[in-house]
């Protein structure tokens, strides 16, 4: 497990991060149109995860928003935005926010946060996935990974950019 914090109230996470070096594993994640996605459905591209308890929180908000942003400018590379809200809460989200450089997914059919060990286990965001960043190249090594130590901060947007140059 992994301990991270909650407004300085730690909680506990099923695991550790994939770490940079290692492939990552697959994931059926549904998209805003309920078809399903999987890790091979961006087979080629380098990827951006990321991922956090629920679009419908301010932190979360703004990732989605800030990776959007500096979505544009990169090449060969697709930005997932991942959280176990509905696809329906994701579409309207990405609608009224204009976010057309990111995809949404959600793993609300899916063991994604267990088998990727970001399901926070206790406290009262039980259930979620925690706020992390994972970076993964064209054939899905892992290039760089953040677990946010605190749910209520951002995460390290330039790191993970960084990782891609």
């Amino acid at each position: 497990m992994a301990k991270i914090t909650l407004k300085g109230n730690t909680v506990n996470t099923s695991g550790d991060l994939p770490t940079a070096g290692g492939l990552a594993p697959g994931f059926r994640l549904v998209k805003t149109d309920l078809s399903e996605a999987t890790l091979d459905s961006y087979a080629g591209k380098r990827k951006v995860l990321n991922i956090f308890p629920s679009v419908d929180t301010p932190t979360c908000a703004m990732s989605v928003r800030q990776f959007n942003q500096r979505a544009s400018d990169l090449s060969n590379t697709v930005v997932l935005n991942i959280s176990a809200d509905l696809p329906f809460a994701l579409k309207r989200f990405c609608g009224v926010e204009g976010i057309q450089n990111a995809e949404a997914l959600s793993s609300f059919r899916s063991a994604f946060s267990k088998e990727w060990n970001l399901e926070i286990v206790d406290g009262p965001l039980k259930g979620l996935c925690s706020r992390s960043v994972i970076v993964l190249d064209e054939n899905n090594k892992v290039l760089y990974s953040e677990q946010v130590a605190e749910i209520a901060t951002e995460p390290n947007y330039d790191a993970a950019i960084a990782s891609l140059t």
